[in-house]
């Protein structure tokens, strides 16, 4: 390849790339589920920048191109609700989406308000799935949405990070 990937928040101008990556990446979890009609392949322009502005985004980038990209925010009981963590396909299984959970993790470690991380995917993403098995996080609740879809909520504390540092 060449060149390395470098990961760093996401800026306003990033928001049209993020979402055409987002529809890319989502078309393997609609047609898993059977259902393109779900929230990452629905979301306006308007709405991602509105979430942008209220949270905090990273993206992964290969030269200028957006590869990589997750976001997230905190409420008021100190969750940092991680979301939409979304790699293009060409670039899966390179670790790339653990490096981008580590580092939405290591930002909002650093923002007192963070108690514990949460995040959900389908029932049947065994990929995301594992990768957040691997992160440390542990399912809490499900939640059906639908006859295809059930969401898996899954947690892990904040401080997590801070035992594994010190082993």
């Amino acid at each position: 390849m060449g060149m390395s990937v470098s990961i760093s928040a996401a800026a306003a101008q990033d928001a049209e790339h993020i979402l055409k990556l987002q529809y890319l990446c989502y078309q393997s979890e609609a047609e898993l589920y059977g259902d393109y009609s779900i929230e990452p392949l629905t979301q306006s322009l308007d709405d991602l920048r509105s979430e942008l502005a209220r949270g905090h985004a990273l993206v992964a980038r290969l030269g200028d191109e957006v590869i990589a990209s997750v976001r997230g925010e905190i409420d008021e009981a100190g969750t940092a609700r991680i979301a939409k963590l979304i790699v293009h396909p060409r670039m899966q299984r390179h670790g790339l989406g653990g490096r981008l959970l580590d580092a939405i993790e290591a930002h909002f470690a650093g923002e007192p308000a963070a108690k514990r991380f949460q995040l959900f995917t389908g029932h049947r993403s065994e990929v995301n799935l594992r990768l957040y098995r691997s992160h440390g996080y542990a399912p809490v609740s499900t939640r059906e949405v639908g006859p295809k879809l059930t969401l898996i909520t899954l947690e892990k504390d904040a401080d997590v990070r801070d035992y594994a540092k010190s082993a």
